[in-house]
This record gives C-alpha cells, structure tokens and sequence, in this order.
C-alpha cells in the first residue's frame, strides 16, 4: 500500500514567502520604483504636449517621404508602411502602461492632498465651534454685567431712598455734583 503523499501546505497571497525559496526573476537591487515613476510621469507629460505632437509629424512625414522613394527601388520597407505600423504600435505598447502609471502616482497625490484638506476642515470646523461657544459665553457674561447707567440709576434710586427716610439730608441742586457731559 503505498504511503500517502505528505500534504503541501497552501500558498497565501497575503504572507511573505519563506526566504528559503529562490525566485525565478529577481529584481536589480538598483531598480527604485519612486525613480521609475518619475521618468513615467516625465514621458507622460511630453506625450501630452504640441512639441511631442510637431516632432510626431516631422517623423511621419519623414517616413513617408523616404518609404515613397523607397518603393521605387530602394525597398526601404517591403510592405508599403507596415513598418512604420509596427513603430507606432510599439510605441503605444509602452506609452499606455507609463500613462496608466503616471495617473495611477497622481491619484495618490490627490487622495493625499483630499486627506489633508479633510483633516484640516475638521481641525478649522473645531476651532469655529470652539470660538462660537465662546463668544456664546461672552455673551451671556456681559448680559449679566452691571453697566455704567445701571450703576448710576440704582445709585440714585438709593439716594431718593436714603432721603425719603430721612437718613440723607437733601442735597441743594447748586451744591450738588454735576454729572459730567461726555459720561
């Protein structure tokens, strides 16, 4: 009878493999992801711009001209403009993965932007409400103030007071302190 097979134990995508496996493709410890990212977003840029555009056409015309005379017997491409698709489709083989990751690194930079806006509306919504309590207290601190005519009119409530029973004598009107006209 034959023995059973020991069971393989099951790879997991989400853990490092053991440092006892050799890899097949291994990675130059040169190669900076960061500094590839940057050239992407470099090619991106120029891709985009009138400059890539007028040298894109220079070349095609170019082409063009030499291929036309080259069919008249300098057989420069064998199949009239089949190279020149070739060029192009390479071209668009690379060009659409360096865009992709050109979007790709400035979305991350927009979702890191949109956090910080985020977190400082938050820190600014806290500081507002902070500041509306505040004055909210205020407010009500200086409703229940004394102010300066509330003062004088209960001092001379309890003059009048003083003198209806008689514990102040009156005071003439020519010898009484005159109020002051700017307070």
């Amino acid at each position: 009878m034959a023995e059973p097979r020991p069971k393989r134990p099951a790879t997991r995508l989400d853990q490092p493999r053991e440092a006892s496996r050799r890899q097949w493709l291994t990675r130059p410890d040169s190669f900076s992801e960061e500094g590839f990212g940057i050239i992407a977003e470099k090619f991106a840029r120029f891709m985009g711009t009138a400059r890539f555009l007028v040298y894109m056409t220079v070349f095609i015309i170019i082409w063009i001209l030499i291929n036309a005379v080259g069919l008249f017997g300098l057989h420069w491409d064998p199949y009239p403009f089949i190279l020149l698709n070739l060029f192009f489709s390479t071209q668009a083989s690379y060009a659409a993965p360096l865009i992709l990751l050109a979007q790709n690194r400035q979305d991350d930079r927009d979702r890191f932007a949109l956090e910080q806006d985020r977190v400082q509306a938050e820190r600014n919504l806290a500081d507002t409400e902070f500041l509306t309590r505040e004055v909210a207290a205020l407010r009500f601190a200086i409703r229940d103030a004394a102010t300066r005519d509330f003062v004088r009119g209960e001092l001379r409530n309890l003059l009048e007071e003083m003198e209806d029973r008689g514990i102040l004598g009156r005071i003439p009107a020519e010898e009484a302190p005159q109020e002051q006209a700017g307070s």
